[in-house]
């Protein structure tokens, strides 16, 4: 009886397997890997973005001042602009600065999520409508490195 509901087990966690690797694939598709590998915050926004110009904008930002593990930075990102597209997140002084990029399709304008800082940098939240961007800044205080520091 143990073996076949081992059998059972193994050939449903294969199957789930198998049927979840359909949605990463398709993300993968379209994921901007040029903005992803850029060495620097302008370099990561023009091909983000296609633009670098931002204009300061009612953009909340919640994230701890000092981050004890700088490989887990919890950070939430809350746009009160009409017709957020998206919002990316880049940490200026980590060796690739965009950390997150989230497309929203009519959707509340928040994102949450953890992410690495390399040291003590400014993390800055950017938020693309379909006329403009928008940016807000805050400075984060690394006391543990996390990508290597």
């Amino acid at each position: 009886m143990n073996e076949s509901r081992r059998t059972v087990m193994r050939r449903g966690l294969a199957a789930a397997a198998i049927t979840s690797l359909g949605m990463p694939l398709q993300t993968l598709a379209a994921w901007p890997e040029k903005a992803f590998k850029a060495k620097s915050m302008d370099e990561a926004l023009k091909a983000l973005l296609g633009s670098v110009e931002a204009t300061p904008g009612d953009i909340i930002i919640k994230t701890p001042s000092i981050a004890e593990n700088g490989a887990v930075v919890p950070v939430s990102v809350t746009s009160n602009i009409a017709n957020t597209e998206s919002i990316a997140i880049l940490a200026v002084n980590n060796p690739q600065p965009l950390v997150a990029s989230f497309d929203l399709a009519e959707s509340d304008a928040y994102v949450s999520t953890r992410i690495k800082m390399a040291k003590t940098s400014r993390l800055v939240a950017l938020v693309k409508t379909d006329a403009r961007l928008y940016s807000n800044t805050v400075e984060v205080k690394v006391t543990i490195g996390g990508c290597g520091g």
